[in-house]
């Protein structure tokens, strides 16, 4: 027998023979004891919280005069309050006082004070005006995230190869609001052409933005409280250990948008000082099947590029800082190659787009499977061509290297600021000049700038400003005019909307090879590479310019003079 049902029976409000038959349909229908009580009519809402007041000494409040909106939040854990049927209703010092309805249940009162380390001080309240109150902030907080969904999604997670590895606690966030809400965040994410989503708890708020065009866009701060229910479902169906939330982690998932389409996104965990930060990152297979001519090759620089992938053996490297679009345009290229009697194979950190046909490898360091171990088993895997992520050391540069000389075609990865310094780069690391000069047949230093919206209008520039940022007097003929952005409901009043790629197409002449072979520095290299009419990264840029795909401000932002 509970607590408030021998209080009850020794102060004369029930008599002992009600007490056991409450009790008994209690425990066999599995509902708290003062719910079969009030079932049982045996005594009313109100005399029985006036009871417990009286006799517990506790003062007693009517919560009927209290709004929803007007309590506090974020004092105890909405679940919790849920669960064990409490509402905080003020915090003062290191004390919170908790409304609740059966004061005898010291269980609860014992872990609010465990989980909010703070003296609890109860407060009774009728039973039901307590139960009516919590079902308004429940649905309170589901409305929140309703707001913010909007209409239900016709989309689904590829959760295949998950069952039986689901996390017990997995069962804590089966929380519809939310799923619909990760649903709907990942699906404006696509259509508003994101490449990455960062989910990022502080201590007031919880702001998630998305990268698009390569400026972050604030997008929503949904409640607070649901970040760890948020975090727990993108982890769960990113393979992750929902439990651990001290390390780092990585993940991948995949969204069935249709039948016909399924996106991968990379998924990367960080704990911070209020929660985990997450970032995901969309890898759209589609982009690498658009074709060479979306990219922004100018017609020289295409032709180019395709004789140089076309040759039976060399390397080719693409260079250029992170999400300057350089493992899209390798697929791309690979795409180009991809045919029925080419055999090709890619070590990456991690595979970011799957591309039938080629055969992918994630490096995993851990495992001893590292850029320079992969290379070596795909030269005993009878390759044609093979793609390597990123030249990070001198082992794996040697490796690929002699893999161009030996009959293989390889393109790879640097992290330089343009074409001439990769040479430099590669000289730096350990390589022999007379193996570069052999090996290395065409380098391509990238930047993607963002494409002006169609709402653009031409900008009063000065010449003066023109010719500073590198123009030529004799371009300024006046057969063509410089953009600015503007702004419109299409590109959300940014001015821009996608963006182009700024491209250094850089062969590898017998003067510059003369020039590496003498151990020649970046500058003599670049003023070689002039002399055989290629272009810095500026005067690409500035060829978008004068076609009026980008502003002049975009490109000055991105290149370097």
């Amino acid at each position: 027998m509970s607590g408030l049902a021998r209080a009850l029976v020794q102060a004369g409000r029930i008599s002992h023979q009600q007490a056991e038959t409450v009790t008994k349909q209690s425990a066999s229908e599995k509902i708290p004891f003062i719910d079969a009580l009030l079932e049982s009519r045996a005594i009313d809402a109100r005399t029985l919280a006036s009871f417990c007041s009286e006799t517990f000494g506790y003062p007693m409040l009517d919560l009927s005069a209290f709004s929803v909106s007007h309590l506090p939040d974020k004092i105890i854990d909405p679940k919790l309050m849920q669960k064990q049927r409490v509402i905080a209703l003020g915090k003062r010092g290191n004390k919170v006082a908790v409304a609740i309805s059966d004061p005898t249940n010291t269980q609860i009162l014992d872990q609010i004070k465990f989980q909010t380390e703070l003296t609890v001080e109860p407060v009774v309240v009728e039973h039901t005006l307590l139960l009516q109150q919590l079902e308004k902030l429940g649905q309170s907080e589901k409305q929140n995230l309703e707001e913010l969904m909007g209409d239900d999604l016709d989309i689904d997670f590829n959760e295949e190869d998950m069952s039986g590895q689901v996390d017990p606690a997995a069962s804590d966030i089966d929380d519809a609001p939310v799923v619909k809400f990760l649903q709907k965040i990942l699906l404006d994410a696509i259509n508003m052409g994101a490449s990455d989503l960062h989910f990022e708890p502080f201590e007031k708020f919880y702001r998630i933005r998305f990268r698009i065009d390569g400026v972050l866009r604030d997008i929503a701060q949904p409640p607070l409280a649901i970040k760890e229910k948020l975090a727990s479902r993108i982890k769960v169906i990113s393979k992750l250990d929902i439990s651990e939330k001290r390390v780092p982690q990585d993940g991948r998932m995949k969204l069935v948008v249709s039948k016909n389409r399924a996106i991968d996104f990379r998924v990367s965990t960080l704990p911070t000082l209020f929660g985990e930060k997450i970032v995901m990152r969309i890898l759209d297979a589609t982009q690498a099947q658009m074709g060479i001519e979306s990219l922004g090759y100018d017609p020289d620089q295409k032709e180019m590029l395709l004789e140089a992938i076309q040759r039976p053996y060399g390397m080719v490297l693409v260079t250029g800082p992170t999400g300057s679009g350089k493992t899209v345009s390798l697929y791309t290229c690979l795409n180009i190659l991809n045919k029925p009697g080419i055999n090709i194979s890619t070590a990456e950190d991690p595979a970011e787009i799957n591309l039938p046909g080629v055969n992918q490898v994630n490096v995993n360091d851990r495992a001893g499977l590292t850029f320079a171990v992969a290379l070596k088993a795909f030269l005993r895997q009878d390759p044609d061509i093979i793609m390597v992520g990123e030249i990070r050391d001198l082992e794996t540069a040697d490796i690929a290297i002699k893999a161009a000389q030996t009959g293989h075609m390889v393109f790879s990865t640097l992290h330089t600021n343009d074409a001439p310094s990769t040479l430099t780069r590669l000289m730096n690391m350990g390589v022999a000049p007379f193996n570069i000069a052999s090996s290395v047949i065409m380098i391509t230093a990238q930047r993607l700038a963002r494409r002006l919206c169609t709402c653009k209008q031409a900008a009063a520039i000065p010449d003066e400003t023109l010719i500073e940022a590198g123009f030529k007097e004799e371009e300024l003929d006046g057969t063509w005019v410089p953009y600015k952005a503007v702004g419109c409901e299409r590109c959300s009043g940014s001015g821009y909307k996608g963006r182009v790629g700024i491209y250094q197409i850089m062969p590898i002449s017998e003067d510059i090879e003369r020039i590496i072979l003498a151990h020649g520095t970046a500058l003599e290299i670049e003023e070689q590479a002039r002399n055989d009419g290629v272009k810095t990264l500026r005067e690409a840029g500035l060829v978008k310019v004068k076609q009026g795909l980008t502003s002049l401000e975009e490109v000055l932002n991105c290149t370097n003079q």
